[in-house]
């Protein structure tokens, strides 16, 4: 089974290289981007992601309320959202885990690490269903 991967970041860089990043493991792929929560949001209903990586500073609709969004809509139960951020604080994490956020990680962070999270909530995801 391919792990079908949102990317949601207002800068076009970092989608640029996590989609390059993504799309070069064999059991990945990038199936849609977004650069506002609200991209996120449709993105999710059109494209069956399991994962969405998505930052939390984005314009208009920050990631916690996005993801808020995604998790409260029936039709995307399953999607497993992992926030990908500059800045993870406590206050980002009391907001996100109500709001649907199933982990957190630092946009500094080993691509080995972000790839095996990608996986790890894939497969908790599979396992729900």
């Amino acid at each position: 089974m391919t792990i079908r991967v949102l990317l949601a970041d207002d800068q076009p860089l970092v989608r640029e290289a996590l989609r390059l990043m993504i799309d070069a493991d064999p059991d990945m792929s990038v199936v849609a981007e977004a650069s506002t929560g609200v991209e996120a949001i449709a993105g999710c209903r059109a494209s069956a992601a399991d994962v969405v990586l998505m930052d939390n500073h984005m314009p208009g609709l920050s990631g916690v309320e996005a993801s808020r969004q995604i998790s409260n809509d029936p039709g995307l139960a399953t999607v497993r959202i992992l926030m990908h951020t500059a800045f993870v604080t406590e206050d980002l994490i009391a907001t996100g885990i109500p709001a649907g956020v199933s982990g957190f990680l630092h946009k500094g962070v080993a691509p080995a690490i972000l790839l095996q999270s990608i996986r790890d909530l894939a497969a908790a995801s599979s396992s729900d269903r």
